[in-house]
């Protein structure tokens, strides 16, 4: 073989291995899934983003059949404060939900006075917990991982309680893989038994750049006659309210 065959076959071969080199890097790239920890903020930051106003109706069907609506209004400002207003029905239009942290009360405007709750009280006797509305902050509270899923079209993160006091002792989620938007929650008490379930729907387009669905329903799995649908109505995530608006003495003003 003659040097500039040589020479030229060389530089064939060089331009493959470049060429198979880059493609297989490319693959790699995307091919790689998000990690659990990834998956996990993408949920925080979707369904309780840093700072909101917000209108929202909750509708609880119980066992008996009877059907209750309540209208409402959310203000968030970080990770530790949340306010809530009641509009309607009559008989709580004028409560108020406050959380500072980890401690949260509901002013009853007839006592003139706000009580403690717990995260695990129902909210409002429907099948969210109190800690289900007011604190959606899943990566302080939990240790993710990533597990098989059984819908190809969608990722699975399973989360484990950091510590004794949230809702739940697991949470099983599906995010969408197109967009990490959720499809569906599963929530377990420390038994290991299922005690609620939620459907995501309605995704939704309220602030530019902000996406989330707008309809949420949580169905009870030990009561199955019970469930209770949170509708989002308006989402504004511009906003911040002054930090007076997350006091105590300001509730029911």
């Amino acid at each position: 073989m003659s040097f500039a065959k040589f020479v030229r076959l060389s530089f064939v071969l060089a331009v493959f291995a470049v060429s198979l080199k880059t493609a297989t890097g490319l693959a790699s790239a995307g091919s790689a899934e998000p990690s659990a920890e990834q998956l996990l903020e993408k949920y925080d930051a979707v369904m309780g983003p840093e700072n909101f106003d917000s209108s929202a109706k909750m509708t609880a069907k119980r066992e008996d059949g009877s059907v209750r609506t309540y209208d409402m209004r959310f203000v968030k400002k970080g990770t530790e404060k949340f306010r809530i207003w009641f509009k309607g029905p009559a008989a709580v239009a004028g409560q108020e939900v406050l959380r500072v942290g980890d401690n949260s009360w509901v002013y009853l405007p007839n006592l003139k006075r706000a009580t403690r709750i717990a995260n695990r009280d129902s909210f409002q006797g429907g099948d969210f917990n109190n800690a289900d509305v007011l604190r959606v902050n899943y990566k302080a509270d939990y240790n993710a991982v990533l597990e098989k899923s059984d819908k190809p079209d969608t990722y699975l993160v399973q989360l484990k309680s950091k510590n004794a006091n949230t809702s739940y002792d697991i949470i099983k989620l599906w995010l969408r893989k197109a967009d990490a938007m959720p499809v569906r929650g599963e929530y377990f008490g420390t038994s290991g038994k299922i005690l609620r379930s939620a459907e995501f729907s309605e995704y939704k387009e309220f602030s530019k750049g902000y996406r989330r669905p707008a309809k949420v329903v949580m169905r009870n799995e030990l009561i199955k006659e019970r469930f209770t649908e949170l509708l989002t109505q308006s989402m504004n995530v511009s906003v911040s309210a002054p930090d007076q608006r997350f006091t105590l003495p300001d509730l029911g003003k």
